[in-house]
Formats: structure tokens, sequence, C-alpha cells
């Protein structure tokens, strides 16, 4: 079999109809083409605080690109001494492990909680990991829960400024990590010294994951989609499958509710279902992969390349593609892409609610790589607040 090459990042991805191929210059709102006309898009964002650092990019951002321990300690040094104690955490296994993606009080320090300062220092911090459609993507799951906010009526508390940043360990200096968290959305990110070693447990969600109407207030417009390239590419794929193929594919009439892996602290491989990867034919294949791309292209595109070289080094043969629910659209369904390092799950068990991850069976939170210090870190339990 042919070498395969995974697509660079945005590489003929479909557009989203929606905000995820904007792009952000120096002061600037962005506009997108959605239904054949311009719109706004999370300009979106007008929550005024919201939009004051991380929706208009400062011109100064773009000057000088920090590496990640200079924006970390940047942050830090804009942090004062009874915040630091939110903001910097330990760098255990434990401490680290501990996530979610529901929403909830979450350790960290909160946006709502930051000065201009601050969150200009956690968009520098972002931008070392993410490029612009992962930024883009950040800004949007927080923008939905102002749409929630309009669209449900039993009055539960939503709030896009309920997430936090939190520094695990020391930056620059040995394993350390960081970490933004919130309500359909946990991006988990690790170090050593100043390299990154892991990019994972990624979480994004999506609630509507079609927004049905415009409601204001800055949330996003109707028919916005924040998953809805990889929706559309695994759609591609079921389509293009045999008779015999999509009987293998579906394995399952419904969905499981949920990602089967929820917010394990370690993920486990789940049943080999679906079609393996060596019985499709090449257009098959190619569409896998470019699937697999489409949920890595939010980040640094040599944190892609190197994600993405991480599925390449276990046999690209164990990849088993497979399908659960129904194969109509804003119908409840599930697919899951696993191979033998990585699992990927996307449910949308309702219908319009999107969760999807991608876990790494050794790598999560930089344990392969970074579990020497993990042990050296083990019985540490200060925070360091007063750096």
């Amino acid at each position: 079999m042919r070498p395969w090459t995974f697509l660079a990042p945005g590489a003929q991805v479909p557009s989203h109809g929606d905000c995820g191929m904007f792009r952000l210059r120096p002061g600037r709102i962005c506009r997108v083409a959605s239904k054949g006309r311009m719109k706004t898009s999370l300009s979106l964002l007008a929550l005024p605080a919201l939009v004051a650092a991380f929706v208009v990019v400062m011109p100064e951002l773009h000057a000088q690109t920090p590496t990640a321990a200079q924006a970390a300690q940047r942050l830090i040094e804009a942090t004062a001494p009874a915040q630091r104690r939110e903001l910097l955490l330990p760098f255990t296994e434990a401490v680290r492990s501990d996530w979610h993606y529901t929403p909830r009080r979450r350790d960290g320090l909160a946006w709502k909680a930051m000065s201009t300062a601050q969150r200009e220092a956690t968009t520098a911090l972002l931008r070392t990991a993410l490029n612009e459609r992962g930024l883009d993507k950040v800004r949007a799951v927080m923008a939905l829960e102002i749409t929630l906010r309009q669209l449900e009526a039993f009055g539960f508390s939503r709030d896009p400024e309920n997430y936090a940043l939190a520094i695990y360990g020391e930056p620059g200096v040995g394993g350390w990590g960081w970490r933004i968290e919130g309500h359909h959305l946990s991006l988990h990110f690790s170090l050593e010294g100043n390299s990154y070693v892991s990019t994972l447990p990624q979480f994004f969600g999506a609630n509507p994951a079609v927004v049905p109407r415009d409601v204001g207030g800055g949330a996003p417009r109707e028919g916005f989609r924040l998953l809805g390239s990889e929706e559309d590419l695994a759609r591609q794929w079921l389509a293009s499958l045999t008779p015999p193929q999509r009987a293998r594919a579906i394995f399952d009439t419904r969905p499981f509710g949920d990602i089967v892996s929820r917010n394990a602290t370690r993920a486990r491989p789940l049943d080999a279902v679906g079609v393996p990867f060596a019985q499709m034919d090449a257009a098959q294949q190619a569409q896998v992969l470019k699937l697999i791309g489409a949920f890595a292209d939010h980040l640094q595109p040599e944190l892609t390349q190197a994600r993405l070289a991480r599925v390449r080094a276990a046999p690209l043969d164990s990849i088993q593609v497979g399908w659960a629910g129904s194969d109509q659209p804003r119908q409840p369904h599930y697919f899951r892409i696993q191979g033998a390092n990585f699992l990927i799950e996307f449910d949308n068990s309702g219908g319009n609610h999107i969760h999807s991850v991608w876990r790494d069976f050794e790598g999560d939170f930089g344990r392969d790589a970074l579990r020497d210090h993990y042990r050296g870190a083990e019985g540490t339990t200060h925070r360091h607040g007063s750096r």
C-alpha cells in the first residue's frame, strides 16, 4: 500500500457555512459568507468584556510571537498574588486528569475574573498552540452560551465567561502544562521545557449544533455550525460505502446518549466496530484521513503534523470507522474512529447537540513523554502562589 499523507490544515476542507474559516487581522472584526451573503461573525461576541482582548486581536500580539513559556510567564506576571493560587496548580497526574465538559465550577483563573492585561496574555498563550481556526472555535464555543441562554426556557445559568485557564507546574522548567476549559470545551497542552509534547485530550462540543435562529446579544447567527466540517466529512465517507460496507459500518441503530469514553481520566480502547481501513478503497481511505485531519486543524501547523504523525506511527490498517444511529442530517447519530493508539468520538444523540473528543491511549496529558516528570512531581501538592 502506498504511503498516505495527511492534508495540511484547511486544505480543501469544506467551509462550515459558519465562522470556521474567518481570519482576524489586527484590530478588525471578521466577516464570513453565509447563504450567499456576508454576515458579521462572532463580532458576534459583542460582549464588551469578551471582545476587549479575545475577538479584536491586539496588534502587539502579532509583532513578536512569544514562546509558550514566555506567554505563560507574562500571564503570571499580570496576575496578582491572590489570584495566582487559582491560576497555578501542581503538575501531578491526579490534578491534571480531573477534567469535564459540563457546566460546573472548575480549577483555574476564570475569564470573568481576568483584567484586560490578563486576557491579552491568555490569548497570547492560546496562540502558541492554536491557529486562527482554533481561536475561532474557542470563541464560538463561548458565544454559543449566549445562544443557549436565549433559547432555553428553564432558566439554567449560561455564562460565556465561565471558562478558566490553568497552568500546571513551572513554565519552561521540566514538565509543565496548561488547559483552557469550560462548558463544551476542554483543551489540554503538555510541554517539556519549551516544547509541546502533547495536545490531548481534546474536547469540543456544540449546542446547538445548528443555530436555529438569530437571538442577538453577540450570539452566532442562524445556521452557524461549529462542528459542521467534521460531520459533513463523516457523512461523505458514509455515503461512499458499498451496501456490504455500509452494513458493517452501521453497528447500532441508536447512538449512546454521549461519547462512550465520557471524561475518563485514562482512555481505553472501545469495542472494535465498523469498517477496517484495509477494507476501504483508496478514495474511502483518503476520506477517512481527511476526516481525522479535520479534528486537528485548529492547531498550529507543527502541532497538527505532530498529532497526525502519531496516528501514522501505528499501522493505518489498525483504524476502524463505525457509525450508529440515523444517516439523516439533524437526526441522532454517532461515529467513532479508532486506531491502535487513538480514539475519536463524535456524538449527536439529541440531533442538535454535539460532543466530540480525541483521546490518546498513552499520550493524554503527555503521560508517555513526561512520565518521569509526573513521578517526580507526585507528592508535590503546593501551588506556586508566591511567584
